[in-house]
C-alpha cells in the first residue's frame, strides 16, 4: 500500500474527503517526526511504538577498494508493533 492508497482507505473508513484525509495523514506523520526529533517516543496503544535508536560510530570497509572507512554515529527511527496489531496478523 502506498500513500495514495492509504489516503483513500482513511477517507473511506472515516467518511472524509480525500483532501481532508491527506491533511490528517500529513499532520500525523509531521507530529510523529517532531516528537522523534525531540527525543520522545510516540505510543499508539494497540498499534505500536515509534522511538529513536542510537547507532554508535563504527569502522567499515569500502567493498570496491577494501579501504577502511569510518561510519559516524547516527540516529534511526524504530517501530515496535503492539500486541493488538500482532494479534490481528495471526
Amino acid at each position: 500500500m502506498n500513500k495514495t492508497e492509504l489516503v483513500d482507505a482513511i477517507a473511506k473508513k472515516a467518511g472524509l474527503t480525500k483532501v481532508d484525509a491527506a491533511k490528517a495523514l500529513d499532520a500525523t506523520t509531521d507530529a510523529v517526526e517532531a516528537a522523534l526529533k525531540a527525543g520522545d517516543e510516540v505510543r499508539l496503544v494497540g498499534f505500536g511504538t515509534f522511538s529513536v535508536a542510537k547507532r554508535a560510530a563504527t569502522t567499515g570497509r569500502n567493498p570496491r577498494t577494501g579501504a577502511e572507512i569510518k561510519i559516524p554515529a547516527s540516529k534511526a527511527p524504530k517501530f515496535k508493533a503492539g500486541k493488538l496489531l500482532k494479534d490481528a496478523l495471526n
